[in-house]
C-alpha cells in the first residue's frame, strides 16, 4: 500500500479514477499501484516511433507498383484524396482515442465494454501479420550476409541450384546487341538463388508438404525475433531510442539510391513510365480502390499501433500536428521511393532491352529478384546491395516494434498487477512463442503459408474491425464528447472536416473497400502455383475469426453484465453507465481536475468511492438516476464540515459520458442527508 496526499498528486504515478476512501473519510487515501506504465522519454521518440511504424516496407514495393498500374501520375489525384477521406481522418481518430484514454488496443472499450471485441479483434491480425512480417525480416537478413562478399552470389549461372534454363543479362544479348530468340524461356540468376536456394520450394509440393526447415533461414528467423526483443525489452523506453536510427537511416540510404538511380543511363525512361499521367485511369473505380487500400495498409490504421503509441504520451501532446506530420511524410516518401526503384528499373530495361514492364514487379519478387538483379549490373554492387538491403531491414524493424509493442501493451494494461512488473519476461515469451509458431515458414514450403497469411490475416477482418472502432466512438460514445476529449487535450475541437470524415466519409470509404474486395475475390497464387481449396477455406476462416471477435465479445459482455437479461445491451452500449464508472479510469484527466483542486477542495463519494470535482459542469445526461452522492471535505479536527449537493448539468446527448467525473455544484444540504 502507498499513501496518497496532497503531496502526491504531481508524480507521475496515478491510480484509478475512482478510489476507494480511508477510514478518516478525507482525501488521504491507502490505494493500491500497479507498476509505472511509463512514457515516451521525449516527444521526438513518438513521432519518429509512428514515422517508422507507417514507413514500412510496402512503401518501397507496393506503392511503385500500384502507381504505375493505375495511371502512373494520374494516381495521385485518388491517392491524395483517400488521404484527406480516410487516412488522415482515422489515424488522427486512432491517436486521439489512445491518448486520452492512456490505455491499449483491449483496456480502451471501458468505453462501452459491448465492443471489447473490436480489441480483440485488433489482436488477433497484429498477432498474425507479426508471424509472417518477421520472417520478411528474415530474408531481408539472409540477403544482407550474402551481399557481404566481393561477388554477389546471385549474379552468375553455374552454381549448384542453377539449371540449365539461367541465363546471365550479359549473355542476354549477342554481340550485334540483338535479343536471342529463346529469351522468353529463359530464368535469371536472380530468381533462381531466390526460389531454389533461398526458398528452396523445389522441395515442396505445395502447401500441404511444406517438407523439411532450412536451418540457414531458422537462424535468420530467430536472429530476427532476438533482435526485436533486445529493442523492445523496456518498453518504449528503449524502442523510442532505437527509431532515431531505425526511422532516420532509411532516408539517407533512400537518398543514396536515388542519387545514384537517377545517374544512370536510361533512368529517366523509368521515371517517366513510373509517372505519365494516364487520367483516362480516373474513370476505372478499381484505380480509386487501389489508392483507398495503399492508403489504408501504408498508414497501419486498424492495427492498433497507433493507438499504443498515443497512450504513452504526456496529455497535452500535439497529436493534431504529429497527425500531418507523419502522413504527409508517408506518402513522400512513397513518391519518392518510386523515383529511387523505376530509375534503376529504367536502366535495367535499358541493359536488357526489353520494356520497363516486362521487369517491374511488386511485393517480395521486387525486392528479392529484379532489384537484387540491377544491382549486380552496377559497379560496387556488393556496396549497393547491402545498402539497400539494410534499409529494408530497419524499415521492417520499425514495423515490428509496433507490432510486438501493440501484443505487449494489450495484455498488459488487461492485466496490470500481475503482468507490468515482470513486461520483460512476458515480452520474451511473446517472442519465442512467434519464433515457434513461424517455424512452419522457415520449410521448403514456407512461402506458400506467407503468402496465404498475408493474403487473409488483415484483409476483410481488419475493415470490419475499424468500421466498429470508427462508428462506436462516434456513435455509442458521442462525437461531441469525443471532441470534448479532444478540446481537453489539445485545447481546440476538431472541425466539420473532421467530424464529417467520422461521421460520414471514412466509414462509407471502408465500406466500399469491404464490399469491393468481397465481390472482386481472387484465390491466392504465388507465381503458376494455384491453391487447392482447403487451404482457401482455410485463410476465408483465418479472415473470418477476427470478424467474429466482434460479435463473440458483444456475448461475453452481456452475459457478464448483472441484472436482467433485456437490460444488458442498453447497459453496455453506455459508454459509461452511471454505476459502471470505474470501467474506464482516466488517469490523465483524473490528475489533471485533482492538481486544479485547491487544498481542503470538496471531493464527492460516489458509490463508496471518492470523486474529484472537475472544472466542467457538462457531462452528460443521466438515463437512470443514481443515488445522491454525499460530500466529504478535507478537514481538521474541530473544523466544521461543509457539505455540498451534486447536481449533474443535462446537454443533448443521448449516452452519459464516457469519463465520469462529478460536479459539485448547487446550494448547502445538511449533512448525513443520503
Amino acid at each position: 500500500m502507498k499513501k496518497l496526499q496532497g503531496a502526491h498528486l504531481s508524480k507521475p504515478i496515478t491510480p484509478d479514477l475512482l478510489m476507494t476512501p480511508s477510514d478518516q473519510g478525507n482525501v488521504d487515501l491507502d490505494v493500491d499501484f500497479a507498476a509505472d506504465r511509463g512514457n515516451w522519454t521525449g516527444k521526438l521518440d513518438f513521432l519518429l516511433s509512428c514515422i517508422g511504424y507507417c514507413v514500412g516496407l510496402g512503401n518501397v514495393w507496393r506503392f511503385p507498383y500500384r502507381a504505375y498500374t493505375n495511371g502512373g501520375g494520374a494516381f495521385l489525384v485518388p491517392y491524395f484524396l483517400m488521404l484527406a477521406i480516410c487516412g488522415i481522418p482515422l489515424f488522427f481518430l486512432e491517436l486521439s482515442l489512445g491518448q486520452f484514454s492512456s490505455l491499449g488496443p483491449l483496456a480502451v472499450w471501458k468505453i462501452s465494454p459491448l465492443f471489447k471485441g473490436a480489441g480483440a479483434a485488433m489482436l488477433l491480425i497484429v498477432g498474425l501479420v507479426a508471424i509472417y512480417y518477421n520472417m520478411i525480416i528474415a530474408y531481408v537478413l539472409f540477403y544482407l550476409f550474402a551481399s557481404l562478399t566481393s561477388n554477389l552470389p546471385w549474379e552468375h549461372c553455374g552454381n549448384w541450384w542453377n539449371t540449365d534454363l539461367c541465363l546471365e543479362h550479359r549473355a542476354s544479348k549477342d554481340g550485334n546487341g540483338a535479343l536471342p530468340l529463346n529469351l522468353t524461356s529463359t530464368v535469371s540468376p536472380s530468381e533462381e538463388y531466390w526460389s531454389r536456394y533461398v526458398l528452396h520450394i523445389q522441395g515442396s509440393r505445395g502447401i500441404g508438404s511444406p517438407g523439411q526447415i532450412r536451418w540457414n533461414l531458422c537462424l535468420c528467423l530467430l536472429l530476427a525475433w532476438v533482435i526485436v526483443f533486445l529493442c523492445i525489452l523496456k518498453g518504449v523506453k528503449s524502442s523510442g531510442k532505437v527509431v532515431y536510427f531505425t526511422a532516420t537511416f532509411p532516408y539517407l540510404i533512400l537518398l543514396m539510391l536515388l542519387v545514384r538511380g537517377v545517374t544512370l543511363p536510361g533512368a529517366w525512361k523509368g521515371i517517366q513510365f513510373y509517372l505519365t499521367p494516364q487520367f483516362h485511369h480516373l474513370l476505372s473505380s478499381k484505380v480509386w480502390i487501389e489508392a483507398a487500400l495503399q492508403i489504408f495498409y501504408s498508414l497501419g490504421v486498424g492495427f492498433g499501433g497507433l493507438l499504443t503509441f498515443a497512450s504513452y504520451n504526456t496529455f497535452h501532446q500535439n497529436i493534431y500536428r504529429d497527425t500531418f506530420i507523419v502522413t504527409l511524410g508517408n506518402a513522400i516518401t512513397s513518391i519518392l521511393a518510386g523515383f529511387a526503384i523505376f530509375s534503376v528499373l529504367g536502366y535495367m530495361s535499358q541493359e536488357l532491352g526489353v520494356p520497363v514492364d516486362q521487369v517491374a514487379k511488386a511485393g517480395p519478387g521486387l525486392a528479392f529478384v529484379v532489384y537484387p538483379q540491377a544491382m549486380t549490373m552496377l559497379p560496387l554492387s556488393p556496396f549497393w546491395s547491402f545498402l539497400f538491403f539494410f534499409m529494408l531491414l530497419t524499415l521492417g524493424l520499425d514495423s515490428q516494434f509496433a507490432f510486438l509493442e501493440t501484443i505487449v501493451t494489450a495484455v498488459t494494461d488487461e492485466f496490470p498487477y500481475y503482468l507490468r512488473p515482470k513486461k520483460a519476461v512476458f515480452s520474451g515469451l511473446i517472442c519465442v512463442a512467434m519464433y515457434l509458431m513461424g517455424l512452419v515458414l522457415t520449410t521448403d514450403g514456407g512461402m506458400y503459408w506467407l503468402v496465404l497469411l498475408d493474403d487473409y490475416s488483415a484483409s476483410f477482418g481488419l475493415m470490419v474491425a475499424v468500421i466498429t472502432t470508427c462508428l462506436a466512438v462516434t456513435r455509442v460514445y458521442g462525437i461531441q464528447r469525443f471532441c470534448r476529449d479532444i478540446h481537453m487535450m489539445l485545447g481546440f475541437k476538431p472541425g466539420l472536416y473532421f467530424r464529417a470524415c467520422w461521421l460520414f466519409l471514412s466509414p462509407a470509404t471502408l465500406l466500399a473497400l469491404l464490399v469491393y474486395s468481397i465481390v472482386k475475390y481472387q484465390p491466392s497464387e504465388y507465381g503458376s502455383y494455384r491453391f487447392p481449396a482447403w487451404a482457401e477455406l482455410l485463410g476465408i476462416l483465418m479472415g473470418l475469426l477476427s470478424c467474429l471477435m466482434i460479435p463473440a465479445g458483444m456475448l461475453v459482455a452481456v452475459l457478464r453484465e448483472e441484472g436482467s437479461l433485456w437490460e444488458h445491451p442498453a447497459q453496455q452500449c453506455l459508454p459509461n453507465h452511471p454505476l459502471k464508472a470505474s470501467r474506464f479510469p482516466s488517469y490523465r484527466c483524473w490528475k489533471q481536475s485533482l492538481n486544479s483542486m485547491p487544498k481542503g477542495h470538496p471531493t464527492c463519494e460516489w458509490q463508496g468511492r471518492i470523486l474529484p470535482r472537475h472544472v466542467t459542469h457538462s457531462l452528460g445526461e443521466v438515463t437512470v438516476p443514481p443515488p445522491f452522492p454525499r460530500v466529504v471535505a478535507q478537514t481538521n479536527p474541530g473544523d466544521a464540515v461543509s457539505v455540498l449537493p451534486v447536481t449533474l448539468e443535462a446537454v443533448p446527448e443521448p449516452w452519459f459520458s464516457a469519463l465520469w467525473l462529478l460536479c459539485c455544484s448547487g446550494s448547502s444540504r445538511p449533512a448525513g442527508q443520503p
